[in-house]
């Protein structure tokens, strides 16, 4: 705000006129005011959040594969995260490693597996699933442990984890190794599997629940709950936001119109005396 000089004339700045106990006192009463509708604003933002409707997805019940997604398309939202199971087998000439993975901020080596899913019905189609077995901290204790896996006769297991959906595919390094992977992308792990050509495939992958020995377990949380807000609530929270602040400007322009009104009475004063003593001097004269 502008405050204009005291002069001669006995004229009052606006911040002298704040200062009078009129205008203090409405200050206080205005202050209040606006403290009374932000709490009421507080309070309507924490009825919004309250009273959100939360997006309950069960993903901690462990439940069918089949029953939760099926192969040769993305998933749903409500499917990722999901702990599922399933039965069938692990090809063990088709175990890969991924480097660079992140478990619990350190970075280290996937080892990845080719799970074939036991068809439900005789003589049914097999599936093809990628499977993120567990974790290793280095290279090394990763291939030791694939190499141990691959030596292991085809067995049929039922398989517990949680269903994650594919990673985009990378672009190979021209001037590093075309072998390294760093993505969990179905796409390009079913191009280095053996005996897959037409077998469908799970456009997802599955981090298993329980490693094999020598593996760390991978951490995956189960997905954050979604909550939606109240969105009428949060309009009147603004609402009384925008009254507050309003309450302070609606007593800034009382004390500013009163000073307006004080400076106006006081020129028409100023214009009647200097009026009158013209009108004297002019009577003197004569």
């Amino acid at each position: 705000m502008t405050i204009s000089d005291t002069t001669g004339s006995g004229e009052t700045t606006l911040f002298q006129m704040m200062l009078r106990p009129r205008w203090i006192g409405a200050l206080v009463l205005a202050l209040a005011l606006a403290a009374g509708f932000a709490w009421l604003g507080q309070w309507q933002l924490e009825r919004a959040i309250d009273s959100g409707k939360v997006i309950d997805s069960p993903s901690e019940t462990v439940l069918p594969l089949d029953t939760v997604a099926k192969p040769g398309g993305p998933i749903t939202d409500v499917a990722t995260g999901q702990l599922v199971r399933f039965t069938g087998s692990f090809v063990p000439t088709d175990y890969q490693l991924l480097q660079g993975r992140l478990n619990h901020g350190t970075a280290g080596w996937w080892v990845v597996g080719h799970f074939t899913l036991a068809p439900k019905d005789p003589g049914g189609a097999p599936v093809a699933l990628a499977i993120a077995r567990g974790w290793a901290p280095d290279k090394v204790t990763a291939e030791s442990v694939a190499a141990r896996l691959a030596n292991e006769p085809a067995a049929q297991q039922e398989v517990v984890g949680r269903l994650l959906p594919t990673e985009a595919p990378e672009v190979p390094d021209p001037k590093g190794d075309p072998t390294v992977m760093t993505t969990m992308s179905s796409a390009a792990l079913y191009n280095l599997w053996t005996g897959v050509d037409g077998v469908a495939v799970y456009e997802a992958y599955v981090v298993e629940r329980t490693p094999p020995a020598g593996l760390d377990k991978i951490d995956s949380p189960p997905p954050i709950q979604q909550q939606t807000l109240n969105w009428l609530n949060i309009f009147y929270a603004a609402e009384w936001i925008i009254f507050a602040g309003f309450a302070i400007f609606f007593w800034y322009r009382l004390v500013k119109d009163a000073k307006e009104k004080e400076d106006e009475e006081r020129e028409q004063l100023l214009a009647e005396r200097a009026a009158l003593g013209e009108s004297a001097g002019s009577r003197n004269v004569n």
